[in-house]
């Protein structure tokens, strides 16, 4: 359980994202630098990343936050911020230029299924989709 001063919570999401036109652009150097610029999001925004799959065509996230966080507003955040900050640090030409779909996928997990979520994203990490 965590707090603020106000409630105590246990909230934790999974958000998933992909490229535009799912290109597989996130591999090599630029899947690490999107874990980084996300890590960074995370840290400013106060929210706990609990687990991070960059895949070459889609981002799973799982994150813990406070409650004031509703899902589209971290949605937001990590898509947003991420291409602005990529694109401005490493994208010299439009072509280097790391874009996101519009869409994003978020489900809630509690204490007993963050289990089920950590282990889907574990899956992914080792190549099983």
């Amino acid at each position: 359980m965590k707090t603020t001063r106000h409630a105590t919570y246990n909230l934790n999401y999974h958000i998933v994202w992909l490229p535009k036109y799912r290109q597989s652009v996130l591999v090599n150097e630029v899947a690490n630098r999107v874990r980084d610029i996300l890590h960074e999001i995370a840290d400013d925004k106060g929210v706990e990343i609990l687990d991070l799959t960059v895949q070459p065509d889609h981002v799973h996230l799982f994150v813990s936050s406070p409650p004031k966080n509703e899902p589209a507003l971290l949605a937001n955040w990590f898509k947003g911020i991420s291409s602005r900050k990529y694109n401005h640090r490493y994208a010299d030409d439009d072509g280097e230029k790391i874009g996101w779909a519009r869409g994003y996928y978020a489900g809630t997990a509690g204490h007993v299924s963050s289990e089920t979520v950590e282990n889907y994203i574990q899956q992914h990490k080792e190549g099983n989709s």
